[in-house]
């Protein structure tokens, strides 16, 4: 019988071997720069501090900061979707419909300005959009401050954080603090070209990277550097004639009509539906959209041709698109509730 505990002791000792050879999900620490990505420049006074961290995170996911208290951020911005939401429109208080598609946050930290016209300057400034938005949590910042100033955990996590009492200014900027943290930089393709991890990306996605990055299709020349986004405001054809004006409800410059901010490829997997208006359901639509060319629109960017993509050159792009999904992101266990 000896030789039976002793086969069933190899048999143990192997099953560990394999386990240990299955790489865990790599969780960041807080705040770790992911590599090949900037520093991060934080405003005076709103520095990082794990206290203003906290608060922030208890806010997002709170759902006290709408009127009717029925929805939070996170309710548009869900983590398991690269904090973005997976229908065209979100639903605000009483069930109204949002106006444009919520964007994904991953990485909001390195923009230079916000919402898809880019008439909000800084991250602090941005929350009150959806705080005072009619379709969204329809509330005044200032009654806000006045209800939680009713929970004492909240009014000793302001004075931890900021020193002053439960108010505007503690809110915004706890909210910042918060969404500064969510970084992105760990998905296949990152491991491939950051890592040297060879056999991270598949013979199919290093086609499609290269076609990405080519002249042939051009993506890269609005979807550039660490966040895939050179945060330019562009027309990409869509249509012929828009009913949302883009940049030009915030400047008033024909020139600017039906224009919008070019958003970020990453976990570009997770965030459908596409476009401004969430009108395009999956990444094949996208790519059948330029391989088109795009609708003749006055304004549409030089950029955007017909690409006369082979039916496996869309799926090589699609295939590297994919790589650009950090599911190490959305498993981080900062990030849950």
């Amino acid at each position: 019988m000896k030789w039976l505990y002793f086969l069933l002791l190899i048999l143990i000792i192997i099953s560990c071997r394999k386990d240990d050879e299955i790489e865990p999900l790599y969780s960041p620490a807080l705040m770790e720069t992911p590599k090949g990505f900037p520093d991060i420049n934080f405003p005076e006074g709103n520095e990082f501090t794990k206290a203003r961290w906290d608060l922030g995170k208890r806010l997002f996911f709170d759902q006290g900061l709408s009127v009717d208290s029925t929805i939070s951020c996170a309710s548009c911005h869900k983590p398991e979707l690269a904090f973005s939401d997976d229908i065209a429109f979100s639903l605000g208080v009483e069930d109204r419909l949002g106006t444009r598609n919520a964007s994904t946050l991953a990485n909001i930290a390195y923009h230079p300005y916000f919402t898809r016209e880019g008439g909000v300057p800084t991250l602090e400034m941005q929350v009150f959009v959806p705080v005072q938005e009619h379709n969204e949590f329809d509330f005044n910042i200032v009654l806000i401050a006045d209800r939680l100033k009713q929970d004492s955990t909240y009014v000793e996590m302001a004075h931890s954080a900021y020193d002053r009492e439960v108010d505007a200014f503690v809110i915004t900027r706890a909210l910042a603090c918060f969404e500064r943290s969510l970084l992105s930089g760990y998905s296949l393709y990152d491991q491939y070209t950051h890592h040297g991890k060879e056999g991270a990306l598949s013979a199919s996605a290093i086609r499609g990277m290269n076609l990405f990055f080519d002249e042939k299709t051009n993506c890269s020349k609005c979807h550039s550097g660490f966040n895939f986004s050179n945060y330019a405001f562009e027309n990409n054809g869509l249509y012929e004639e828009y009913e949302d004006e883009g940049r030009f409800r915030l400047t008033g410059n024909e020139s600017d009509r039906a224009l919008f901010k070019v958003p970020s490829l990453r976990n570009i997997e997770l965030t459908a539906p596409f476009m401004h208006d969430g009108s395009l359901n999956t990444l094949e639509e996208v790519i059948e959209h330029y391989q088109a060319g795009g609708k003749n629109h006055p304004h549409k960017s030089d950029l955007i041709q017909p690409l006369n993509l082979t039916e496996s050159e869309k799926a090589d792009l699609i295939e590297f698109l994919e790589s650009l999904t950090d599911e190490h992101f959305i498993s981080n266990p900062f990030f849950k509730k």
